[in-house]
Formats: C-alpha cells, structure tokens, sequence
C-alpha cells in the first residue's frame, strides 16, 4: 500500500503529546505521514513534530499562518529549519507571497487554505464575503497558483474544480475525509476516500475516524484498502 501511504495523512487531533505518541505507537508502520494542528502545537507538539521528523517520518504543520508579511516570512523561515513536509497559510496573496519568498529553495510545501471545511454558504454569509465557497475557492486557488505556493486545502468536494484551476503539479490537499458511514462531526463539506481521490485528491487527511476509532490501526488499513482501491481503478 506504499502509494496510498504516500497520500493519507493521519491528524493527530489530540489534547496530549502522550496520546499522540500513543496514536502513532499503535499505527507503526502502516501510517507514515501525521499532521499536527493548534490543539497538539499548543501542548508541546512542535518539540513532538520534531521528534517524529527525526524518526523518519514526515509532518504537515497545520498552522494556518496570516499575519503581516514580515511576521509570516519570519515564521516560515523557522519552520523551514524543522524539516516538516508541509505547512499550511491562509490563501491570502500578501501572505502566500512572503511565505513563498521565506520558504525558497527548501523542500517546505506551502498550502493555501482556501475556505474552511467546517463552512458554508450561510458561514461565509456571516463573515462578510458575498460569494459561495466554490467561487472563494476557485478565486484563492488561482492566486495560490499565482503566487508560486505549493498546494492547495480545500473540501474533496471542490477538488475537482481547484485540480482545472491549479493544474497537475501543485498539492490538492483535502480534510474532511469520512468513509462511508462515518460521523462527520463538525465537517459540513465532507466526501469519501474513492470520491477524494478520483476528484484529483492528492492527499487526504483523516482524524477522527482513525484517531479515535476503537482500533486506530485497523480503521487506518481499512481505509488504506479503500484508496488503494481508488488508485488502481
């Protein structure tokens, strides 16, 4: 399963270091790409991520970066010297520009996040914007294609139109992953593995259902069958 091994990324949404490495204990091998978001970060997470860079694996720091540009740039240049694989910033041009330029000539992948994929139409209503997500998506797409960023964090549900918008060589990074049958929590843009992938997915990010699951271990090979089976049709 080396492949959808590549392309799952485990969320390590726990309130404890210890809890985390008890996640990643129980995954062994099968899991070799974790992201670590505020909730870990804020309990000693960037010392964890640390750790688990050292022990060969690889770590998308979900940190949502926006601030001014210089704080952005200096931000990223730190993070740069972590060696985690891929850091996320909001999809706005000013803080995709400073954080391309901080991260340049390293292996950092910088993802722009686009629209949250807890929101809808009626959230972004209340924060002011005046458009539906998709249109948001596709517009912050483009700028992040734009401005050099690496990737892109959107619902599978808009990955197909962000894959026309950003082409084949950028990242299309998606949560709010459930398989069939899942809770979808607080996720109100939420799609399958299969359907993630065969929407241009390229990786899929996956907490609760693994994390939380009673047998994280088996939750996570069941759906590494179920993308391996996506990838070969």
């Amino acid at each position: 399963m080396r492949d959808g091994r590549d392309k799952l990324i485990v969320g390590l949404d726990l309130p404890t270091v210890a809890e985390a490495e008890n996640t990643v204990r129980r995954l062994g091998e099968t899991v070799s790409f974790y992201k670590i978001g505020y909730q870990l970060v804020f309990a000693g997470g960037l010392d964890f991520a640390r750790d688990l860079v050292a022990e060969g694996k690889r770590v998308f720091l979900d940190m949502k970066l926006l601030d001014i540009d210089n704080t952005v740039a200096r931000g990223v240049e730190n993070i740069v010297g972590m060696n985690v694989s891929m850091l996320t910033v909001h999809a706005y041009p000013g803080t995709m520009a400073a954080a391309v330029e901080a991260a340049r000539g390293s292996d950092l992948c910088l993802l722009g996040v686009t629209v949250l994929t807890s929101m809808d139409a009626s959230d972004l209503r209340a924060a002011g914007y005046e458009c539906d997500p998709q249109t948001l998506v596709r517009r912050r797409a483009a700028q992040a294609r734009d401005a050099g960023m690496g990737g892109i964090v959107c619902s599978a549900a808009e990955a197909a139109m962000v894959r026309a918008v950003v082409g084949d060589d950028m990242a299309v990074v998606t949560p709010g992953i459930r398989p069939s049958g899942a809770d979808h929590g607080d996720q109100k843009r939420v799609v399958s593995p299969t359907d993630a992938l065969r929407s241009g997915s390229s990786h899929l990010v996956v907490a609760r259902p693994i994390v939380k699951a009673p047998d994280p271990l088996a939750a996570a090979r069941a759906i590494l069958e179920e993308m391996e089976g996506a990838l070969q049709a």
